[in-house]
């Protein structure tokens, strides 16, 4: 019977609505194993519960409950379901739930509140404001969200730190996450504003350089990461082998439970213990509470739920030569319509090794001498497609490479729309795996680099309505770093105009505060940049191009927000003179 008083001692039946509303006056974390009076709790997790319990050591804070659905009102929607569940109340709201015996998920979050709860019995952080769960029927309706977690939404926030990004570490840093099993749920890189880093670094406040630490984080090029714990089997904690004379008679007393999971000599760090066993958590700050990662997603990612949600792809598609020269505007009209986003495209005259490359799967074919001459007898229009699971929806949207076979099996397919005389082939053409896109985008849209700033009158607010803007027609900030050019700094960026008589205004205008020098990375960046930052003259700038940077932002002609490099040249010599102490020799690409 030692065995059964054990377990009276490691959980505390609640059986009635009563005995629900007195638990509910527990301090710290309760974790409350809810279970039918048919089948009885789940004996299955009881080893790892008393893990913890001897492991963490707080009696004061850490509590585990059993409770009979059947006669709680408050438990009435969890009645008659089969799966265990699991809930986690803190202070008397229950904050999260759990469906299903998921050991490593339950044993993660159980050391997350634990820990957020002794650093807040300590004083060293504010209890943060749960949401408290509304207890629903998870069958009530169709499409309706499951309010259960998954091992998916355990998540981490990493910030690679300014001095990382500038060494092109991320790369690095992102790789190795990866191969350790973490999937990266999304990313973003910004310059933190100074709020966002004394909200992320609140615990180490009290440090005193911690004002140089908040102007080192501001003044530079942050990489924000949300990781998730991804589908590893592998447990993310290590179980010791149970006293088989304490824990075998449980098993056979219920013998109705599943068994225990396969117990494991593995250990899968937190991504913390593996970033410092890979010696880069210097470059790379890491949050894994579960109140404090959900209050940084929303303060990094608001909109993270839908984002996530998304599996947004690149592709290149291509529209052939006859095609392109007789319904380009019917096709792209129905590219939009059917939801795809053109981040570029370029009329361009194929080469015969091109073609012969793109048109391979009709090498064998007798037309195939034909095909490549109309391949090459005048412009395609290349275009990169941007579009949730956008590989599968062109594909399915142009239909088969036959037209015969798409006749048969897609008739309504782009590919029997547009079939052309004489050419058996689909008239348009799409990249048939993430990889291959990858490739030809970089092959047809090969990347170019420009200097950009944003000049010092520029408010915060509107300096990210810019940002915010330069990212979605397409750029990608490569580098970025705010500081107060001062007149040697100036010339390397205005080095054009330094001997002109209005050159001291500009120098005057540079002088009020810090800019913000970025590298912006695109096809055709220079005249790209050029053209979203407008003319010169904002009130030009206003009549002429609209929607311009310049003629949102500028209020004159020396304030008019914006500057870019004028050519190729110019970019990369003033990006090298900036960048100079910044970029290794021998940059890994990032």
């Amino acid at each position: 019977m030692a065995s059964k008083k054990r377990e009276i001692q490691l959980q505390t039946v609640v059986n009635s609505q009563s005995l629900w509303d007195e638990m509910l006056q527990n301090k710290g974390l309760t974790v409350i194993d809810v279970y039918q009076a048919w089948c009885g709790p789940c004996k299955a997790m009881q080893p790892l519960f008393r893990k913890l319990k001897n492991e963490l050591n707080e009696d004061e804070l850490l509590h585990f409950v059993v409770a009979e659905a059947d006669n709680i009102v408050t438990l009435q929607s969890f009645r008659d379901k089969c799966e265990p569940v699991f809930l986690f109340s803190v202070n008397g709201k229950i904050i999260a739930k759990i469906i299903g015996a998921n050991a490593p998920l339950v044993n993660q979050k159980i050391i997350n509140l634990i820990d957020e709860e002794r650093k807040i019995e300590a004083g060293e952080m504010v209890r943060p404001q749960y949401h408290e769960i509304v207890f629903v029927d998870s069958d009530a309706e169709d499409g309706e969200e499951s309010p259960y977690e998954s091992a998916e939404q355990l998540y981490s926030i990493a910030i690679i730190k300014p001095d990382a990004v500038i060494a092109r570490k991320s790369l690095e840093i992102k790789k190795k996450i990866l191969e350790a099993g973490f999937v990266i749920e999304i990313e973003d890189k910004r310059v933190l504003t100074e709020q966002q880093v004394r909200d992320f670094y609140s615990q180490i406040a009290d440090q005193p350089d911690f004002e140089d630490f908040v102007l080192f984080m501001t003044n530079g090029l942050s990489h924000i990461l949300v990781i998730s714990q991804g589908n590893e089997e592998q447990p993310a904690w290590e179980e010791t082998e149970p006293n088989p004379e304490t824990e075998t008679k449980v098993y056979e007393d219920n013998h109705h439970e599943v068994a225990p999971p396969t117990l494991r000599k593995e250990k899968r760090y937190s991504l913390q213990e593996y970033l410092e066993r890979q010696h880069i958590s210097q470059l790379c700050d890491i949050e894994e509470g579960i109140a404090n990662v959900n209050k940084f997603i929303d303060m990094f990612f608001p909109d993270f739920k839908s984002m996530k949600n998304l599996k947004l792809e690149k592709i290149l598609a291509l529209l052939r030569p006859d095609l392109f020269q007789e319904k380009k505007e019917n096709v792209l009209g129905i590219i939009h319509d059917e939801g795809f986003k053109i981040l570029m495209q370029r009329p361009i005259v194929l080469s015969e090794e091109e073609a012969q490359t793109l048109c391979k799967e009709y090498e064998n074919e007798d037309y195939f001498e034909n095909l490549i001459k109309k391949m090459t007898s005048g412009p395609s229009l290349a275009l990169v497609l941007l579009r949730d699971n956008c590989l599968q929806h062109w594909k399915e949207l142009i239909g088969p490479s036959s037209v015969e076979k798409a006749k048969t099996s897609v008739p309504e397919s782009l590919c029997v729309q547009f079939a052309v005389e004489g050419l058996p082939i689909n008239q348009l053409y799409g990249s048939d795996s993430l990889e291959t896109a990858e490739k030809e985008i970089q092959y047809f849209f090969p990347p170019q680099q420009t200097l950009a700033l944003i000049k010092p009158h520029v408010t915060q607010e509107q300096r990210e309505e810019i940002l915010k803007y330069i990212k979605e027609v397409g750029f990608e900030i490569t580098q970025m770093k705010e500081m107060l050019l001062n007149e040697e700094a100036a010339d390397k960026i205005y080095s054009k105009i330094k001997t002109k008589d209005f050159y001291k205004d500009v120098l005057e205008v540079l002088s009020e505060g810090p800019s913000l020098v970025m590298i912006l990375t695109k096809w055709n960046a220079v005249s790209d940049w050029r053209r979203l930052m407008g003319p010169v003259d904002p009130d030009e700038a206003k009549l002429l191009s609209p929607d311009s940077i310049r003629a949102q932002f500028g209020t004159s002609v020396l304030k008019n927000a914006v500057h870019g490099s004028s050519n190729i040249q110019e970019a990369m010599e003033t990006i090298d003179q900036m960048f100079e102490m910044l970029v290794p020799e021998n940059p890994e690409g990032n």
